[in-house]
């Protein structure tokens, strides 16, 4: 009961400090004050549309591998993962626990270079190849704000989002079974798709190998905590 009721207060200042970042950002670029849920719905929305989050005239940009450090296999040092990204030519380079999350700056037009060149940059060191998924900044944020399962307290133990390599075309949306998990959910927004899993990730039917075939693309998936500690690595800069 105590380790509950302290996930709890913890999820609660997660989530209080990420719509302080982006309702002040909001504010900062003009527009009305105010808070709660409203504030944070449009901060969130006006950030996304509008908001610049750059760095030193470099874009700032976020990388998901897929798939290391997990059950001891495929294991990939968080300092070397950073100077496999730098010698890529990032800059700015964080990385945010060891599931594979980067948050780096570059030009925009780098970007998928840069990427591609992460993932022979492993390969080379440590003999696999993972897929490395990438957003701006400003769409991090705008993942954040779209979130369909977001309610006034919501339980942010629940909430995952499956990152796509590429849009999913509408035929293969139309192919994803809702009654494939019960009690779990699923929304496919663009590039991503939000779930909401009560009963937990390792349970669902709606894991990464089952979007992947029936969305056509590559995806990875991240739990609603790390998009958020992430969120908050993105609007604190380099």
């Amino acid at each position: 009961m105590a380790q509950d009721n302290l996930r709890r207060a913890q999820d609660a200042a997660l989530v209080s400090r990420s719509k302080q970042r982006l309702t002040s950002g909001t504010r900062a670029s003009g527009s009305p004050e105010g808070g709660g849920a409203g504030a944070y719905s449009r901060g969130m929305s006006e950030l996304g549309s509008g908001g610049d989050v750059s760095s030193g005239g470099g874009v700032v940009h976020v990388a998901l591998l897929r798939g290391i450090n997990v059950g001891g296999r495929r294991k990939l040092p968080m300092a070397e993962l950073g100077a496999i990204f730098a010698d890529a030519g990032a800059t700015g380079v964080r990385t945010n626990i060891q599931s594979g999350n980067v948050v780096f700056t570059a030009p925009a037009c780098e970007a998928e270079r840069i990427s591609a060149a992460v993932s022979e940059g492993v390969a080379a060191r440590f003999g696999f190849r993972p897929p490395v998924v990438t957003r701006t900044g400003e769409e991090w944020a705008r993942v954040v704000g779209a979130n369909p399962f977001l309610g006034a307290d919501p339980d942010i133990g629940a909430l995952h989002v499956a990152f796509l390599a590429s849009g999913p075309e509408a035929e293969r949306v139309a192919r994803i079974d809702p009654d494939r998990s019960p009690g779990d959910a699923c929304a496919v927004r663009g590039r991503e798709v939000y779930l909401h899993l009560p009963s937990g990730v390792a349970r669902t039917k709606l894991g990464s190998a089952y979007l992947d075939s029936t969305l056509g693309t590559v995806t990875t998936m991240r739990n609603w905590r790390t998009v958020l500690a992430v969120l908050e690595m993105v609007r604190a800069g380099p």
